[in-house]
């Protein structure tokens, strides 16, 4: 008997024993952009300030049994952003600063994904992506957590939310401007509400 069919029956042993979920692609899920946005908190004049902006459009992709193949690309509208004040809401959108005139959107694309603890829904993660603002693209990372929407029951993953945390010198994106009254570092706390496919 040769050896190619002494190892085609544990070939085929091995084959039936890896789960059929090692497979499985991960899922689109849409953005329900009404319930979704991105705060932000910034300094001014030595006084924490906070905004809003509206998510734009989103492309989530999930994939439950191996989270670190899920993917998020995050589009903000930069010139429907607001703040508490008025002058602050104005100065944001300036060519000095974010130029809401020039460059109407910030995009955030991941490019990979490292899972805290161990890898379960509820243990959160690390995302590595690519930050655009302003025309000039920067990695970034931010923490992540996916979790069921409030009101669905226990095991239904048709309705999840995430949330994106971290912070970003505006500097290093050319938005300096105000740079006496506003400090450079800007907290980011993006949530994003989804619907499976």
């Amino acid at each position: 008997m040769s050896c190619l069919r002494l190892l085609k029956p544990l070939l085929v042993a091995l084959a039936l024993m890896v789960p059929l979920t090692a497979f499985a692609a991960p899922v689109a899920y849409a953005l329900e952009a009404a319930r979704s946005n991105v705060g932000f908190v910034f300094t001014l004049n030595n006084t924490k300030a906070k905004g809003v902006m509206p998510v734009k459009s989103a492309k989530v992709a999930i994939d439950l049994n191996a989270l670190q193949r899920s993917s998020v690309d995050v589009t903000v509208d930069v010139r429907r952003a607001k703040t508490g004040f008025f002058f602050a809401t104005e100065a944001l959108k300036a060519a000095s600063v974010l130029n809401a005139k020039q460059f109407g959107t910030i995009r955030f694309v991941s490019t990979g994904i490292r899972l805290n603890g161990a890898g379960r829904l509820s243990d959160g993660a690390k995302i590595d992506g690519n930050l655009t603002i302003r025309g000039v693209t920067r990695p970034v990372t931010l923490n992540a957590a996916l979790f069921r929407q409030k009101g669905t029951e226990a095991g239904d993953l048709s309705k999840l939310g995430f949330k994106l945390t971290g912070s970003v010198s505006r500097k290093a994106f050319g938005a300096s401007g105000y740079g006496d009254i506003v400090d450079d570092k800007v907290l980011i706390d993006i949530v994003a509400r989804v619907t499976k496919g």
